[in-house]
């Protein structure tokens, strides 16, 4: 309104200064056709730059609204590179809601952020610090009733709010459920210590990244879960034959060769020490190897000299780190269903090798036995797959028993840890006997 009082003082000023000088100042004065003429030019000029009411504000609210789109859209850019680098990739977690809302808080436009499970505070940062405590109950009325509403709650004042503390410097804010599936785990709350609320879209697009964040954490443990159980599925698949047979071969001894009985059990001590200890799902190669060799060595004592064993090694391989409990059940199966099941005895061999050009760990476990016939072999040919044929769908003659020993559940196994990344084949050569080449990434 008072640029529109200017602007018409200006215009009668205009007019009023007009007529002095063209009816008091010149002599004749000028007529009125030219005066007028004079007049509603120079109103033009003036209306057209004056900045008025009607084009200014109009101007400055175009500005605004243009600026306020360009800083959303800044802020969406900005949540979308940070969201790249959110810790919450691990899970919700105090320490890790601590550092994404350190993170987050510039990006958002709010004086402090929060991140709550569906009952405690796991991190505030901001104003309010003092009683708004990381693992303590909800201070505020808002964020429960986001929980349990499971949508966005938007607040203006501080009865909307509900903070206990009746001081408390925060006055509105926007709290956006987290959620894995369609099920809320907790929330991010964006608050202002002005009447002036966050922008809605910016925390529910940020809420929306947190919450994929916190499915890919999901899917991770319960990939890790799953691992885990296959592991331990191996561990539990140790042949019981084996320990009976290598029992029976200890006792035969006991009379005859103490001693070697002796260092038997010593042996198979070992073996069953590194099967049921060995933590976490890699190990040194060296480690794996010796793990072989030592139930290499317990056949060994069980066949004489119908099994016989060759290495070949490169000792770059030794300090590379493989899956654990992978290589023995393959070599297991060489002496099991190759050589076992062929009267005159025959040879297993293992192989190691590094390629530094593809930065891979090649093994290969051959043996000279019976072989495998045409129909096994193409029941067990596709190992790319993650869920090769199950022990029940294949064929009874022996590809039920490979499976038994933990084929399966080491295919599974490598692909859970490398995904495409690794290479398993079986094949029968001409000569007899069967090979299987495993391929693993360098670690």
């Amino acid at each position: 309104m008072r640029g529109s009082v200017t602007l018409a003082g200006v215009v009668v000023g205009v007019w009023v200064l007009l007529y002095v000088v063209t009816q008091l100042l010149v002599d004749p004065p000028l007529t009125v056709l030219p005066t007028l003429a004079i007049g509603v030019a120079i109103t033009v000029a003036v209306v057209l730059g004056y900045p008025s009411v009607l084009r200014g504000p109009r101007d400055g609210v175009w500005a605004r609204g243009a600026g306020r789109r360009r800083d959303l859209d800044r802020g969406v850019r900005d949540l979308a590179a940070a969201g790249r680098q959110v810790p919450l990739r691990a899970g919700l977690t105090p320490d890790a809601a601590r550092r994404t809302c350190e993170l987050l808080r510039p990006a958002l436009s709010g004086d402090a952020v929060s991140i709550t499970d569906t009952e405690a505070i796991l991190a505030y940062v901001g104003p309010g610090e003092d009683h708004h405590v990381a693992g303590s109950v909800m201070q505020t009325s808002a964020a429960p009733r986001t929980v349990r509403q499971g949508r966005t709650q938007v607040v203006r004042d501080r009865a909307g709010v509900g903070c206990r503390k009746p001081d408390c410097e925060v006055i509105s804010a926007v709290i956006a459920p987290l959620r894995i599936g369609q099920r809320v785990v907790g929330t991010l709350g964006v608050y202002q210590a002005r009447a002036e609320t966050p922008p809605k879209r910016l925390v529910e697009d940020m809420a929306n990244m947190l919450s994929l964040h916190l499915e890919l954490a999901e899917l991770d443990r319960e990939r890790r879960l799953a691992t885990d159980a296959r592991l331990d599925a191996l561990r539990a698949q140790i042949n019981p034959h084996f320990l009976f047979n290598i029992l029976n071969t200890i006792a035969s001894k006991a009379r005859t060769r103490p001693e070697e009985a002796r260092e038997l059990v010593l042996r198979l001590s070992d073996f069953f020490r590194y099967a049921v200890r060995q933590e976490g799902h890699f190990a040194e190669f060296a480690q794996e190897y010796f793990f072989v060799r030592t139930y290499l060595s317990l056949e060994q004592a069980r066949f004489g000299e119908r099994l016989d064993i060759r290495y070949d090694i490169d000792p770059q391989v030794l300090t590379s780190r493989v899956p654990v409990l992978t290589i023995q059940p393959l070599v297991e199966n060489a002496v099991k269903h190759g050589i076992a099941g062929k009267k005159e005895g025959g040879t297993v061999r293992l192989r190691a090798r590094v390629d530094p050009l593809t930065r891979t760990v090649l093994i290969r476990v051959s043996d000279d036995g019976v072989g495998m016939d045409p129909v096994t072999l193409a029941a067990l040919a596709d190992q790319h797959s993650p869920h090769p044929p199950a022990a029940e769908d294949l064929p009874v003659t022996g590809a039920r028993e490979h499976a038994g020993v933990g084929l399966r559940n080491i295919t599974e196994r490598l692909h859970a840890l490398f995904g495409d990344r690794y290479d398993l084949q079986i094949s029968t050569p001409r000569s007899g006997g069967t090979v299987v080449d495993l391929s693993v990434p360098l670690r």
